[in-house]
């Protein structure tokens, strides 16, 4: 493991716990010692569970999946916004509400509604409207935008979530083991990571710590973008055709020896047009 990587963690403060009386035994393996009253984690585990859960990232983002950022406590909100913007991923660092996952057809519902409104207050339909009913709505409107602003382009569930102290965000990872989505989190000494699908075991409340793994984080899912295949369009083969001159040619070349006379277009025969409005009569008579 980087040895680079593992001074960033320390410098970080990554390696502080919780107090030792306020642990979960499960997270035991993940610890060094303790020292103070405070435990230490294992850094290097650390190290190892970033490098799992980073290519795990960059594998859902090379499918052209989407990873939901999650992380409310106060530390946590600004970062999370931030880096879930520099990778352009759906985030939630306000209140999580509850079926924001397993009730989302719901929550799409909402999201449209703070769309509409958003649409109608720019083409100036607000203005008509009498100063109560416009108070009304902006209040509506800032309501919305403070629990949707983050998952207003997540049309879709996502194939991961990352999450900051799902201890706190316990409802977060109940709905997503629900479905079946894998979430990546930053536990701590108190959390359980039996949870989780990648735990990194690391402080959850220090800034600079958090900061740390979300732009890691931040950063797989830019690589995993890197690697991403490029789409190719679906495109029907182009025909060929003979020219004149006995030579094949097709598509642009085709119409372009047309233009200029070096390809004959040919047209329906007197008696082939004769026949296409007969049966067109006979249509409309049967339609009549």
């Amino acid at each position: 493991m980087a040895e680079g990587l593992i001074k960033q963690l320390l410098e970080a403060g990554v390696h502080f716990g919780h107090q030792t009386r306020k642990w979960n035994p499960k997270m035991a393996r993940y610890i060094f010692g303790q020292k103070k009253g405070i435990y230490i984690i294992d850094l290097q585990k650390t190290a190892e569970a970033i490098e799992t859960a980073s290519n795990f990232l960059k594998g859902v983002i090379k499918n052209r999946e989407m990873v939901l950022f999650v992380g409310t406590k106060k530390q946590a909100q600004d970062i999370i916004k931030e880096e879930a913007a520099r990778c352009s991923m759906p985030y939630v660092n306000q209140r999580w509400l509850g079926g924001m996952l397993t009730n989302f057809s719901t929550i799409r519902k909402s999201v449209n509604r703070l769309k509409e409104l958003n649409k109608m207050k720019q083409e100036g339909i607000f203005n008509a409207l009498p100063k109560k009913e416009i108070a009304s709505l902006e209040k509506e409107i800032g309501k919305l935008e403070k629990n949707l602003s983050g998952i207003i382009e997540m049309d879709k569930l996502p194939k991961a979530i990352f999450v900051i102290d799902p201890k706190k965000e316990e409802l977060v990872v109940n709905e997503a083991n629900r479905l079946g989505i894998e979430v990546v989190a930053l536990v701590d000494t108190n959390c359980d990571p039996d949870r989780i699908a990648y735990p990194i075991p690391g402080n959850d409340d220090a800034v600079k710590s958090i900061k740390l793994i979300i732009s890691i984080v931040a950063d797989s899912i830019l690589e995993g973008k890197r690697i991403q295949e490029p789409i190719e369009e679906m495109k029907e083969p182009a025909k060929e055709t003979v020219a004149s001159d006995g030579k094949m040619v097709s598509g642009i070349e085709f119409e372009e020896k047309i233009a200029e006379g070096l390809i004959k277009k040919e047209l329906p025969t007197e008696e082939e047009q004769k026949i296409k409005r007969k049966k067109k009569s006979v249509k409309v008579k049967k339609e009549g």
